[in-house]
C-alpha cells in the first residue's frame, strides 16, 4: 500500500499502474505518529475546559438579556474552536483508514481518537441542557440585544429542536461516553466487507470489483460476479446480521429513553425535515413503482430479448458491444465543462480539487468501496474519495462528489457549526452536478449514444429514487421487527425480498441468493434512515432543474445563495426563493413525472 501521508503536496501523487490520483493527507498531518494530532486534541480539550467554566451562568443570566447574548456567543465560539481542533485529527484518521482498511494501526488510531473526542466532549454536555431550560422569549431577547449572538440563531434552532428528547446530564454523559464502544459494531461491519473476497472463476474480487462488474457488457461476467458475491455475502451474513441487530437494539433503547415516536424520528430531527414531508415523498414514490421501475425493466427485458431480467442484469448495458470508456482526463474535462455551465466560480472551485492532491480515485485492495466527499472542518479543505473505473457511472460519481465538495467550500465562510448542512439539502448539490453532466453528455450525442445515456440516466434515477425508498421501507420493516427481539437472518432476508420485489416489479427475477444482498448496504449501520435523503435530493433536484431550464441566468445566483447558506436555513426556507413547497405530495409526484418523461423519450428511441 502506498503511504499517501508522506507524499509531498507539491505534485499530485498517482497510484502506480493506474495513473489515477491518490490524495496527499500531509497538509493535515505528516502521518499517524505526527505529534500535532495529540497537540490538536489537547488544544480542543483546553477550549472545552474554558467552555465548562460557563456552566451555570446561562440560567443565572436569564434576567440580563445582553449578558445572556454574550454568553451564547462565547460558548458557541469556544465549542466551534474545539470541534475544529479535534475534527481535523478525526478526519485524518477517517480518510487514512478509508484507503487502508487492512492497516490495524490506523484502525486503532481512528478508534482511539473517537473515544478521546467523546470523553472530552462530555464536558460540554451542560451547554445544550442549560440553553434548553431557557424559554423561547428569553433566547429571543438575548439575540435582539447582542449582535454577536445573532449569527448563532440557526445553531440554537437545532439545539432547541431536541428539547423534548433530552435526558438528564448524567444520562447524556453516559450516552456520549459509551458511543465509541457502540461504534465498534460499525467498524466490524466495515472491516468485514473490506476483507470480503468473491471468487469468480480464477479471480479474487473485492466487493467494489464485484459490484462494478454488474455493469459489464458480457452477461456471463455479470452472472459470474453476482453469484460469486452472493456466496461471499452468504458466508459473512451471520456476522453482518449480528452487527445490524446489535446496532438496531442500541438505537431502540436510546429512542425509547428519548421518547422518539418511531425509529426514523431522530433522523428527521437531525435533517430538520417534517415526517409528513418524508411520508408524502415515500408514498408518491411507491405509487409510481408501476409507471417507473416496473415499466422500464419490462421494456429493458424486451430490448435484451428476454421475458424477464435476472437481478444481475438490472444495470446491464443494452448490448454486449464494448461500452465507452472514459479516461481520467476525459472525466475531468466533462465534469469541469459541465460545472462551467453554472458560471466560472463553480468550475474554478471544482478545478482546484484536480490541481491539488485532494482526490483519491484509484481502486486498490484494502480501500473501501463507494465514494464520498469529506468536508473535514471549515478552516480546512474537503477531500474526495471514489473508485474510478472509467465507465459512465463513475464520471457521474465524480461529478456527484465534486458537487458535494463545491458545496462544502461555499459554506466554509460560515464556520464549521453553521456550514453543517442537513442531509436532505446536502444531497442537492451533488445530484444537481450529476444532472449537469448528463445534460452535457446528451447534448451532442448520436441516436445510439443518446439511447445509452438515457438508459443510464433512467437507471440512476431508479437507483436514487425507487431503490432508496425501497431501502427506507426495508429499514422501517426491519426496525419494527426488531422491537420484538433479535431478527433472525432468514427473517431479514425475507423482508429484503419483499420490499425489493415490490419496488423492482415482475420483470426482475430475484434469483437464489439475492436475499442476502442487503448485507453490503453500509448505510443501514452507519446512518439508519439516511437513505431517503437520496430520493429526497433527487426529486428536489428535478424541480430545481426545471426552474433552471426556465431562466438559467436568474437561477444561478439564487442557487449559489442556497448552497452558501449551509445549514442556516431549513429545507422549506431554502426552497422558498424558488417558489417550491416540499410539504405537498404533488411536489414529489412532479419529480416522479420528470423521470417518467425520460422513460417516454427512451421508449420513443427504441
Amino acid at each position: 500500500m502506498t503511504d499517501t501521508t508522506t507524499l509531498a503536496s507539491a505534485a499530485i501523487p498517482l497510484h502506480s499502474g493506474t495513473g489515477l490520483p491518490i490524495w496527499d493527507l500531509s497538509d493535515l498531518y505528516s502521518g499517524p505518529e505526527d505529534p500535532r494530532i495529540a497537540a490538536d486534541f489537547q488544544s480542543g480539550a483546553n477550549h472545552i475546559k474554558e467552555l465548562a467554566k460557563l456552566q451555570g451562568q446561562f440560567l443565572s443570566a436569564r434576567a440580563n438579556p445582553e449578558r445572556l447574548g454574550l454568553l451564547i456567543d462565547q460558548a458557541a465560539s469556544l465549542y466551534e474552536k474545539a470541534m475544529d481542533d479535534m475534527g481535523g485529527a478525526l478526519a485524518y484518521a477517517t480518510l487514512a483508514s478509508t484507503i487502508d482498511r487492512d492497516n490495524t494501526h490506523i484502525g486503532k488510531l481512528e478508534s482511539d481518537l473517537r473515544t478521546q473526542a467523546a470523553m472530552i466532549s462530555a464536558d460540554s454536555l451542560f451547554l445544550s441542557l442549560e440553553l434548553n431550560k431557557l424559554e423561547d422569549w428569553e433566547i429571543e431577547q438575548a439575540l435582539k440585544m447582542t449582535d454577536k449572538a445573532q449569527r448563532w440563531r440557526p445553531w440554537l434552532r437545532r439545539i432547541r429542536a431536541s428539547r423534548p428528547h433530552e435526558l438528564s446530564a448524567e444520562l447524556e454523559r453516559l450516552m456520549l461516553e459509551r458511543a465509541p464502544a457502540v461504534s465498534q459494531w460499525t467498524r466490524l461491519f466495515d472491516e468485514t466487507l473490506a476483507r470480503l473476497r468473491a471468487h469468480a472463476g480464477k479471480e479474487e474480487l473485492t466487493l467494489n470489483d464485484a459490484l462494478t462488474r454488474l455493469s459489464a457488457p458480457e452477461g456471463k461476467v455479470r452472472k459470474e460476479s453476482a453469484q460469486a458475491l452472493t456466496e461471499a455475502l452468504r458466508e459473512n451474513a451471520p456476522v453482518l446480521a449480528l452487527a445490524l441487530n446489535t446496532l438496531a437494539f442500541e438505537k431502540q433503547v436510546e429512542d425509547r429513553w428519548r421518547k422518539y415516536e418511531d425509529p426514523a424520528a431522530s433522523r428527521h430531527l437531525a435533517n430538520e425535515v417534517d415526517k409528513d414531508a418524508v411520508d408524502a415523498m415515500a408514498e408518491a414514490v411507491r405509487e409510481s413503482y408501476s409507471a417507473l421501475s416496473h415499466r422500464y425493466y419490462a421494456l429493458k427485458a424486451r430490448i435484451m430479448g428476454k421475458s424477464k431480467l435476472d437481478f444481475w442484469d438490472r444495470n446491464a448495458p443494452l448490448s454486449e458491444a464494448p461500452q465507452k470508456h472514459y479516461s481520467w482526463e476525459d472525466a475531468k474535462k466533462i465534469v469541469l465543462d459541465s460545472f462551467a455551465q453554472m458560471g466560472p466560480e463553480f468550475e474554478e472551485r471544482a478545478r482546484t480539487f484536480f490541481d491539488k492532491p485532494w482526490i483519491d480515485a484509484a481502486p486498490r485492495p484494502g480501500k473501501s468501496s463507494g465514494a464520498y466527499a469529506h468536508p473535514v472542518t471549515a478552516p480546512r479543505h474537503p477531500y474526495v474519495m471514489l473508485n474510478f473505473t472509467g465507465d459512465r457511472r463513475e464520471v457521474l460519481t465524480l461529478a456527484h462528489e465534486l458537487g458535494h465538495a463545491v458545496h462544502q467550500t461555499l459554506c466554509q465562510p460560515l464556520g464549521s457549526i453553521l456550514a453543517d448542512t442537513p442531509l436532505t439539502l446536502a444531497e442537492t448539490a451533488s445530484i444537481f452536478a450529476e444532472g449537469l453532466v448528463f445534460e452535457h453528455l446528451v447534448a451532442d450525442a448520436s441516436k445510439e449514444d443518446k439511447k445509452a445515456l438515457l438508459a443510464g440516466k433512467i437507471e440512476d434515477g431508479l437507483n436514487s429514487v425507487i431503490r432508496q425508498i425501497a431501502f427506507h421501507r426495508f429499514e422501517e420493516k426491519f426496525h419494527a421487527a426488531r422491537q420484538s427481539g433479535e431478527v433472525a437472518l432468514d427473517q431479514i432476508n425475507a423482508i429484503w425480498l419483499e420490499v425489493m420485489g415490490e419496488s423492482l416489479g415482475p420483470a426482475i427475477t430475484l434469483n437464489d441468493g439475492y436475499e442476502v444482498w442487503w448485507a453490503y448496504v453500509g448505510h443501514f449501520v452507519h446512518a439508519p434512515f439516511y437513505v431517503y435523503a437520496y430520493a429526497f435530493g433527487d426529486l428536489l433536484v428535478s424541480a430545481l432543474m426545471e426552474k433552471r431550464r426556465q431562466d438559467p441566468a436568474a437561477f444561478t445566483p439564487v442557487y449559489r445563495g442556497m448552497l452558501a447558506a449551509g445549514g442556516t436555513k431549513t429545507y422549506v426556507e431554502a426552497l422558498q426563493p424558488f417558489g417550491l413547497n416540499p410539504r405537498e405530495k404533488q411536489f414529489w409526484a412532479l419529480g416522479c413525472h420528470r423521470l417518467e418523461s425520460l422513460i417516454d423519450q427512451f421508449e420513443a428511441l427504441v
